[in-house]
């Protein structure tokens, strides 16, 4: 327990703040509809856990091409070429459909769960310090 305590905690705020903050507002904003739009074209897909496809963003008004970004929360059925209307948020690896889906709620959860346990190791190390500073 006190592994899990001491270690767990630290490693789990880490990973949860590292990959979801950066992100967690881009999600947001797509989920409101903001952000640039543009089309997402479709280039290659790879799989692991799960299938991300990777492609070029091409904003609507012109502007600067993002490529080899992923489209989140893109159709199920994509193929090569294929386009998909997009917004682009400012998200570090993406851009969202404009379909939406539930992007935002996996990068908030990651956020807020990052946030308790970076709560809970300080509640243990302050704990931990006034253990020792009664004794």
């Amino acid at each position: 327990m006190k592994f899990l305590l001491w270690v767990g905690l630290p490693f789990f705020a880490l990973l949860g703040l590292s990959l979801a903050i950066p992100d967690v507002a881009a999600a947001w904003q797509a989920k409101a509809g903001d952000g640039t739009a543009g089309t997402f074209i479709a280039r290659y897909e790879t799989c692991g856990r799960n299938c991300n496809w990777y492609g070029d963003f091409v904003p609507d008004g012109g502007g600067t091409t993002r490529s080899d970004v992923i489209v989140y929360d893109g159709p199920d059925e994509l193929t090569s070429g294929a386009t998909v209307a997009a917004r682009d948020t400012g998200a570090r690896r993406g851009v969202f459909a404009a379909q939406g889906g539930s992007t935002w709620l996996l990068f908030t959860g990651l956020a807020v769960a990052g946030a308790l346990a970076a709560i809970g190791w300080v509640v243990v190390l302050v704990h931990a310090i006034a253990s020792r500073l009664r004794t």
